[in-house]
């Protein structure tokens, strides 16, 4: 992919090397001035974007302020979560809105799913070779 950047899979568990090895990517997010550094899994089976509790606490969210209810599905049904929107700068790329579904659960990490990761970013997997692509939408 032109004007592409490059990622390294991370390996998850070291005592299963190369096959626990998933897609994170480093991200900074920012929300009214806070900033939380942190990696998130690139997930193209993933319908919503996904912000863990204590992640959208350290960007200064307040849950009773965020008034859109999200319905999540699969492993996160039960969790509550609401819509949230906040200023992602992944790589050398320019910084994008991002819309998270912010869950109280604290045991998921944050993914980066369809809506509206995949609808900012074209993204390309090369699990053989243990990297994906990430490159701004055209």
């Amino acid at each position: 992919m032109a004007d592409a950047q490059r990622f390294p899979y991370v390996e998850i568990d070291p005592s299963l090397g190369a096959a626990s090895a998933l897609p994170y990517v480093p991200i900074t997010l920012e929300l009214n001035g806070n900033v939380a550094n942190v990696s998130a899994l690139v997930d193209s089976g993933a319908a919503l974007s996904v912000l863990p509790y204590d992640v959208g606490s350290q960007l200064g969210a307040v849950w009773e302020q965020q008034t859109i209810p999200v319905r999540l599905s699969g492993n996160l049904a039960k969790s509550d979560a609401r819509a949230i929107l906040v200023t992602a700068t992944l790589g050398r790329f320019s910084p994008v809105r991002l819309a998270f579904a912010w869950t109280r659960n604290n045991h998921v990490p944050v993914i980066l799913g369809q809506v509206n990761f995949f609808m900012e970013f074209d993204v390309c997997f090369f699990r053989s070779q243990s990297a994906f692509e990430i490159k701004p939408k055209a």
